[in-house]
Formats: structure tokens, C-alpha cells, sequence
């Protein structure tokens, strides 16, 4: 078979996989109205270009949104308006903090005032709400385009591309809905299987680990903890994943904790590609095999903020605020993310020009709040219980300010010197006044969205904050 040079490590691809990639997924996308294909040829572009003629482009790109957005959506026409802000005076990023932050209480105040007038095709969707917090927004093609071309891009960084042969483990309620007769024959041309998430039984997780030996994928893209789970559960199988010439593992929609990058890269044989994005905010970072989080600069503005708005500069963790002017048909201006994080003003050695996230700490409700004020990442706790012997999964519930279960399914040589351990350490972590409650069970259930938690907190929204101090490692 003819092979072609493709950029990322020296790998080639198949010619089948350059008619999927060249021919067949542009078409496809064309047929949709989408422009993905030109933004992504536009991003490889501008990744490299030095970081003035970036900031420069950037700037142009704010203003121009911003003029869009002040001109034909009423919510923020209204809202320049009543500030006296004029978008076409924008010269510098910061001329964002002139705006206030949104949050999804002001997208729901807003309503249909957040569309643009004239806007077509646009297409409602909503956020899985596994916080207790869901959100119904509108998308339009530019932000669909934007998504796509964006990933596309960040994949061909490793070696891949559309028309490799990929398998999921995914379980968002779009896509698994989706699976109609169109799909099934999209995916089987383009040589993409799904395997449910919402499905991680142990007679399921057979039946995955089989299938994955026998498409023998070059990618996989996956929620990290069900990734994880499949390659603890081909080890205990005693099933090699090694030798299937898997390339890269992608992972994406939750924090990605040591243990599960070094369980997948074992499992595998293959490096772990982190990606952080949501639904509502869009595709906002990727991972590139020099190990940097690039931010998807070109077309998204990332603020770090503390609790009281004020933005705060790299090194310093905040929450995470998104300007993303690929939305201009539903704006997501300083919005809030919920997610906790921290940029870095270093350069990657892969010398692209794109910033740096150094850190995605997870969302804050995912933070525990110790009795003392401070605040534990979910981090923290998943280097306590992986200290004992015999764990192999693990959910930590803040029920009160001074009440922690930890919901666990171990296996032997766990026992009672474990569970002393656990709440001997996470006493240290929490504070002497807290209350450490083991609760052993069969199984922790992933969420109705497929996703799997770490840290549940059952404290309410007003005292559920991470910006009463820094986030303890």
C-alpha cells in the first residue's frame, strides 16, 4: 500500500487513511456548511508564528468579535451600552477586564437576547449537569467548525489523523444518540468504533478488551477513568495491550491523575495526549508530545481570576475564564468555566507559540474544603488512597464541612491496617476535626453522563469555594 509522510513523530499513514483525511471528511464536512477543513489548515499556520505577530492577530480577532457581537446580539448591545464601551477601541487583551465575567446564571437570564439577529443554523445543546448545574446554550457553525478543526489539528501533532483506525470509550448522550443509520456509516467509513461508558461492567469490560484486540486501533479517545479501568482490568486478565501498535491515547472531560497516565501508557504501550475543553466553553486545550498544554490561542482567550473577579497572572490558580470568538452567533464572553487552573508564561520545546496551561486542577466543585478554610484538590486525595495496598476504585463524598466518606472497592491484601491508614492520612489532609467514614462497596457507578468522579461535594454553593485560599497540593 502507498505511504504518505504525515507530520508528528516521523510516522506514515496509509493511503486509505489520506483519502479519509484529504477527501472523504472534507466532504463531509462541506456537505454539513462546515469550514473545519480551512481552520484547520489555518491553525497549523499560525502556531508557529512568532508570539508578536500572534498577539497582534489576536487582538484583531477581539476587536472584530467584539464589534460583532455589540452590534447584533441584544444582550450585549444593551450591556456596551450601559458601560460606554466601545469594541472598536480594543488595542490590548486586557481591554477585556473592562467587561464584566458571565456565568451560566447570566446565560439563562439572558435567554434568547444572547443570539445575534440574523443568525442561522444554529443548533441548541446542553451540558451534562453532573454538578447539579446544567445549562442549555445554542451553538452555531463557526464555533462547530472551530471545534473540529481545533482537535483535528491538535491530533495530527501525534502522528494521526482522521480515517486511522480510532475506538472511544465515551458517553456523552449526544453521541451515543446519534447512532443512526448516517453515523454507523460515517464511522465505518472513517474507520471509528464507540464503545459505551455508561457500560463498565465487568462482563462489558471483556467484551472491550476483545474488541480492542481484535480492531487493534492506532488512537484511542476516552474519559480517563474508563480508559484506566479497561487497562486495570486487561492486567488483572493477564490480556496484553502492548503489542496492538497503539500510537497515542487521548483523553478529555476529566481531570487526568498520575496513576491513570501511567496505567494507560503501561496497558497500551503508548503515550497519554491530554485535552481540556467542555461543551459549553469549546475545545480549549491540548496536550502536544513535548508534554505542553497549549491554550487553542489563535481563537480562544484564557483568564485565570480569584474568587472576586480580579485576574491574576501566571503561576497563580484561579478559575478559568474563556473569551471564545469563534461564537460569535451565541457569545461566550468572560465566561466562567468552573474550572480551576494555572498559565504558565514558559515556552514549550516543541516551539509553538501557543501559551501554556501549566495547570487543569479540576472543576471546584470537584475541591474539598478542609475545616480550616483551606481547600484540597482532588489531586491530593488520589495520592493518599493510592498509597494503600489493594484499592482499585475510589470516590471521595463531602457531605459535611466536617463529614468525608470514602466510597471504595478494594480487593486483597486491603484490610483494616489499609482503612487506618486512609483515615489516619486523610485526617492529616482534611483537619482533626473532620470525620473520615470508609464505606467498602461493589461497585462506584459511573455518572448518567458517563463520566466518572473522584470528589463529590454536598456542601452548598456558598461555602463550596476554592477561593478562600489556594488550592493545597
Amino acid at each position: 500500500m502507498d505511504m504518505v509522510f504525515h507530520p508528528g513523530f516521523g510516522r506514515s499513514r496509509s493511503a486509505y487513511t489520506a483519502l479519509c483525511s484529504g477527501v472523504l471528511f472534507p466532504v463531509h464536512e462541506l456537505l454539513k456548511g462546515h469550514s473545519s477543513v480551512a481552520v484547520r489548515r489555518r491553525l497549523e499556520a499560525q502556531e508557529w508564528w512568532p508570539r508578536d505577530r500572534l498577539e497582534a492577530w489576536r487582538v484583531e480577532r477581539l476587536r472584530d468579535f467584539l464589534m460583532a457581537v455589540g452590534a447584533r446580539v441584544p444582550h450585549y448591545r444593551a450591556l456596551f451600552a450601559r458601560l460606554d464601551f466601545d469594541p472598536a477601541g480594543v488595542t490590548s487583551l486586557t481591554d477585556l477586564q473592562r467587561l464584566p465575567l458571565t456565568d451560566k446564571g447570566v446565560v439563562r437570564a439572558a435567554g434568547d437576547r444572547l443570539k445575534a439577529e440574523g443568525a442561522r443554523g444554529l443548533s441548541s445543546y446542553s451540558t451534562g449537569g453532573s454538578t447539579g448545574d446544567p445549562l442549555i446554550f445554542s451553538i452555531g457553525k463557526a464555533r462547530r467548525s472551530h471545534d473540529v478543526g481545533a482537535k483535528w489539528r491538535a491530533t495530527r501533532w501525534w502522528g494521526v489523523d482522521i480515517g486511522d483506525p480510532e475506538l472511544l470509550v465515551w458517553g456523552s448522550p449526544i453521541e451515543l444518540k446519534a447512532q443512526d443509520r448516517v453515523r454507523q456509516w460515517r464511522d465505518w467509513v472513517l474507520r471509528t468504533k464507540l464503545l459505551s461508558a455508561f457500560e463498565m461492567s465487568a462482563a462489558n469490560l471483556d467484551r472491550f478488551v476483545a474488541t480492542i484486540r481484535a480492531r487493534r486501533p492506532a488512537m484511542l479517545f476516552a474519559y480517563p477513568a474508563a480508559l484506566a479501568l479497561v487497562a486495570s482490568h486487561a492486567r488483572a486478565r493477564g490480556i496484553a495491550l502492548d503489542d496492538l501498535g497503539v500510537r497515542v491515547a487521548f483523553v478529555t472531560s476529566e481531570p487526568l491523575y498520575p496513576a491513570q497516565r501511567a496505567a494507560i501508557t503501561e496497558a497500551f504501550g503508548c503515550p497519554v495526549a491530554n485535552g481540556y475543553g467542555a461543551r459549553d466553553s469549546g475545545f480549549l486545550a491540548h496536550e502536544c508530545p513535548h508534554g505542553g498544554m497549549h491554550v487553542q490561542a489563535e481563537d480562544i482567550i484564557v483568564e485565570i481570576v480569584d474568587g472576586a473577579g480580579r485576574v491574576l497572572g501566571p503561576g497563580e490558580a484561579g478559575e478559568i475564564v474563556v473569551t471564545h470568538t469563534a461564537t460569535r452567533d451565541f457569545p461566550f464572553l468572560r465566561y466562567r468555566t468552573g474550572d480551576i487552573g494555572v498559565l504558565s508564561d514558559e515556552a514549550c520545546p516543541c516551539g509553538r507559540s501557543l501559551p501554556l496551561l501549566r495547570e487543569i486542577q479540576g472543576r471546584a466543585i470537584e475541591f474539598l474544603l478542609a475545616t480550616d478554610g483551606r481547600v484540597v484538590s482532588g489531586h491530593a486525595m488520589e495520592y493518599t488512597v493510592r498509597q494503600v495496598a489493594g484499592v482499585e476504585r475510589y470516590q471521595v463524598v463531602q457531605h459535611r464541612r466536617d463529614l468525608v466518606e470514602l466510597r471504595l472497592v478494594v480487593r486483597p491484601p486491603f484490610g483494616a491496617a489499609g482503612a487506618e491508614r486512609l483515615v489516619r492520612d486523610c485526617t492529616a489532609r482534611l483537619g482533626p476535626d473532620t470525620t473520615i467514614r470508609i464505606s467498602l462497596v461493589p461497585e462506584i457507578p459511573n455518572d448518567r453522563n458517563g463520566k466518572y468522579r473522584h470528589v463529590v461535594s454536598h456542601l452548598p454553593a456558598a461555602e463550596r469555594t476554592w477561593a478562600q485560599a489556594s488550592p493545597q497540593p
